[in-house]
Parts: structure tokens; sequence; C-alpha cells
């Protein structure tokens, strides 16, 4: 082996080097003979594990360390858009019967700890993001993912083989994505740039999941004086349930976005086959959340049994006077027990307020009492529709200055959160750095959001009437695309040339229910000066 070599392969095979040790690592290259390169030193390891009295995965290791090398000078393009799924182009697979990827990331020092004879499958590959080289164990579900697209194989057929559900496919995929061992198409949920200011950063302008905010029953234990909708609305069957879960896993891959469902009512719990339909949700692969009342620890026990929620969302209204004026009796205690045990279960929690004129003065009193019960805090602003018709707002100048008295407030109580888009007004009054507004891409109304009600009617926003079309009769991709959904999206022309526009919008179910043309007419409560 020439010096060259010799000397590349010091750099290849650091760790095989230090195993060996100096003067037997001399032997080997010595040995090496006429050999050129580097990559056939791998073969010598071999072939001199007995002879030498070497440890038995020293080949393995050659190995591995060699294909990191390989991986390391690749340079592959790695496209930034695909047009379907397809694995990273830089990937490595190896199959490997020692455990030796923590000693590659330096985890663990081989000259001190004995590898563990244990099957392993090694991942090598760059990130896509900034071309760094990772080698990992391989997971399952990595496996999985890897298997479908190397063997160009549909969710579908992977999930029969495996006599496994879809979702688990769907799941695997979008992980690997998540890591780069997987490159995935651009989403198609993105907004019209020519409504948004130039230069809008492009977390604000596509969206890679969209969510149902599914009401599967207005059947309800409690009956709160906001309340935006008591109608009685014919009762939502499973296999309803479930036509609507494959026509959204439909529209999710079509659009190429990852799929949630938020389950509500009315309490969801009160629907008769809730656990059969979030089973259901599960299996096709969405993620969840709740958004509902207090119940007991054996329903949630059963809710975890299945799939984790990604939260289970309460509303209190205020001290507790107040609080149990508007939703009733001893409430406001069962939410205080009920989201102590969600914390012993491990399940993350949000409480919710709809500010009035009335609670205006307790949102941060109540924020501070939430302190250690919840992980996250925040309000919306009353819609005055249904039974929320009955109460009224604060004066628009007493809700600017609460705005700036809650964003004051965050910065000592970590569990407040920001979710009115009007907030960033203050935000950037302030200097500081805007947040994505109330559904992450300011209004998301028909953007990045649906609200289905349990006859199937769709909107959307669910705090007030904006009606789309039906899941029972039209598909989600048919109600996405219509007319009426493309209005909402364009949102209020009168924000037009806004500098928050990405981020804000204008509240639209604010603006109608103070009697306004909801696309002309911006937010009464908006103090954006123009620019």
């Amino acid at each position: 082996m020439s010096t060259s070599s010799k000397d590349e392969a010091c750099a290849i095979f650091p760790l095989c080097r230090s195993l060996v040790g100096g003067e037997r690592w001399k032997t080997l290259l010595a040995m090496s003979g006429n050999s050129t390169t580097a990559e056939s030193f791998v073969d010598m390891f071999s072939s001199q594990v007995e002879n030498l009295g070497l440890p038995p995965f020293l080949s393995q290791l050659a190995k591995l360390e060699w294909t990191k090398h390989v991986v390391e000078r690749s340079t592959i393009e790695i496209p930034k858009e695909a047009t379907q799924f397809k694995l990273n182009p830089t990937l490595e697979v190896l199959d490997l019967s020692w455990k030796l990827t923590p000693f590659l990331n330096g985890i663990e020092d081989i000259t001190c700890v004995q590898p563990s004879p244990e099957k392993e499958w090694a991942i090598i590959w760059q990130n896509p993001k900034d071309r760094k080289v990772l080698v990992e164990p391989a997971s399952n579900e990595e496996l999985l993912a890897i298997k479908v697209l190397a063997e160009d194989m549909t969710p579908e057929d992977a999930a029969d083989a495996g006599e496994i559900p879809v979702g688990a496919i769907d799941r695997a995929i979008l992980a690997a994505v998540e890591n780069g061992l997987v490159l995935a198409p651009r989403s198609r949920i993105r907004r019209n740039e020519m409504f948004l200011p130039a230069g809008t950063p492009e977390c604000f302008i596509t969206a890679k999941t969209f969510t149902l905010q599914w009401h599967i029953t207005n059947v309800c234990d409690l009956s709160c004086k906001h309340c935006y909708d008591r109608t009685k609305r014919s009762p939502l069957t499973l296999e309803q349930g479930k036509r609507v879960l494959r026509d959204f896993r439909e529209f999710c891959r079509e659009r190429h976005v990852r799929g949630n469902v938020c389950f509500t009512g009315g309490n969801p719990f009160l629907y008769p086959e809730f656990f059969s339909l979030y089973e259901a949700t599960s299996a096709m692969g969405f993620s969840t959340a709740i958004l509902g009342n207090p119940v007991p620890r054996s329903k949630i026990e059963r809710l975890v049994a299945i799939q984790r929620p990604g939260y289970f969302q309460v509303s209190l209204e205020g001290e507790p006077s107040h609080n149990d004026d508007i939703r009733g009796r001893g409430f406001y205690l069962r939410v205080i027990e009920f989201l102590g045990m969600l914390r012993d279960m491990d399940v993350s929690s949000a409480v919710m307020l709809t500010l009035t004129k009335d609670n205006i003065d307790q949102v941060l009193p109540l924020a501070e009492r939430l302190r250690g019960h919840a992980e996250y805090f925040t309000f919306n602003r009353l819609s005055c529709v249904g039974s929320g018709a009955n109460l009224s707002l604060p004066t628009r100048e007493r809700y600017i200055a609460f705005l700036h008295a809650f964003v004051d407030a965050a910065q000592a109580n970590p569990i407040i959160g920001f979710k009115d888009n009007l907030i960033n007004i203050v935000l950037h009054q302030m200097g500081k750095e805007l947040f994505d507004g109330c559904t992450g891409f300011g209004c998301g109304a028909a953007f990045n959001f649906l609200a289905i009600l349990p006859d199937g009617e769709a909107h959307a926003c669910r705090k007030f009437p904006s009606p789309l079309g039906n899941v029972f009769h039209k598909t989600i991709t048919e109600i996405y695309d219509s007319e009426t959904a493309e209005r909402f999206r364009r949102g209020c022309r009168a924000c037009d040339g806004c500098a928050l526009k990405a981020v804000c919008g204008s509240c639209l179910s604010i603006a109608s229910s103070h009697g306004l043309d909801m696309f002309e007419q911006q937010d009464p409560y908006c103090f954006m000066k123009s620019t």
C-alpha cells in the first residue's frame, strides 16, 4: 500500500486503528501488499481477524467506517423537492451482527466497552438540510419505510402484506421524512402569494399539516352561556365517520400534507361510537387532539391505550365564581382536578378562555392560577353568534390595552400562548418576532383547517356560520376547491398591503358577528397603522 493510501486508511478507520494498536496496525498495513486503496483494506480485516487475534467484530466495524467515509464523500445531488416520496439517494443500509453505531457517534469508548453481539441495521445518510452525515441504528419503523419505498410498494399493498393498518405505513414514511431518510413532495396547501407582502417567509405560506376539527356530536353535559351551536343535528354513524376518514386520507395524500383530527362536540366522549372512531382515526395514521370536558380517568386510559392525543384542551372562563356562572356550578374545580389527572398520565393539557367584557380582567389572574396545572393557556374573543349573541365584547380601546398587558405577562408566565391574530400588531410595534397566527397561518379558515359537524356540514371556521358543503355529499377535495372556500382563503381585501397579512389577515368571525362584510371590511378591533 502506498504512503498516501496508508495515510488515507488511518483517517478512514480511526476506531479500527485504536482497537488494533500501533504495532498490529503496522503489520496490517504491511500485509496489504500491493493493495492500493483503503477500500480493499476492509476485506483484509475479515481475513486476518483470527490470525492476529483481532476482535471478532472488527471487520464489520471497518465496513461501517468505510461506508460512512463513502457517504461523506458523496456528491450525489439531493433534490430539494420530490414529485413523490423517495429514499434519500445518499442512504446506505448495513446488516450487522454487532451493535456498533453507538461507537461511531462517540456515545461509548470502543477501547473500554465491548460491543454487544446483537443484530443491528445501521443506516448512514446525508441530512438534506446541511449534508451532515448521520450514522444511526435503524428502528423498525425506519426499516419499514425504507422497505416500502425501496420495493416501490403502495402503502395499501404494504399494509395488506404486513397485515397492519395503512396508517402505520403512512406514519413510518412521514417519520422518515422528518430525519431526512425520505424526500417528500412539496405541500400543495399554499397561500396565494399575490395577496401577501413581498418577502413573506415560506413558513407562513405553506402548511405541512391539515386539521379537521370534527364535531362528532352536539350532545353535551354542559349548557354554556356563550355556546355557538345548540342545534340538534342528525347523528353521525360510525360508517359515515369511517368514510370521512378514508376521504380525508385521500385528500392529505393528494395535497402532500399530514392529517390531524381534532375531536370535539358537544362533548366527543358522549358520542356512542367515539372510541371506535378514534381507533379508526389512529389506524389511518392521523395525529389526534381532543377539545372537550373533564371525563373519568378510565376514559383517558382507554384513549391513551389507542393513541396518545397531541393535547387535551378544556375551557375555563375566569375566576371560579364567574366560570361556574358561565359553564355550570362546580365546573372550575372539576377542570383543575382533571388537569392534574392529565399531568399524572403524561397527556399534554391546554386551557382556552372565551374573552368577553365581563371576564377580560380575569384572564391574567387565571393564567397565574393555572401555573403548574396546565401546559398551555390562551383565549379566543367571543364570536357573538348562537348563545354568544347575548354576551358582549369589551370596547376596542379596552381590548387593545389588554393585549399589551397580555404580551407583557407572557414574558414571565411560560404557559401563556398567543392565538388571537391581533397580538401580532403588539409584537410588531415592540419590534419583536411575530408569531404565526390563529392556526399557524394567520386566519386558517378553509386554508389548513376545516370544521365538520355531526351531520357532515363543513365550515371554514367553527366560530361562526361559514358553510362550504357537506362531506356526506361531496369529497373534502371538492369542498376545499370550491369557490366559496377560496373566498374564505382569500380573506379580507381591506388587509391587502398590510405588513402583517401573512400572520393576521383579520378575524373573519369577529367582523361577521359585528355585521360587517368580512370579505371587504377588516376586524373592527384592528389597530394596525397603515404603512
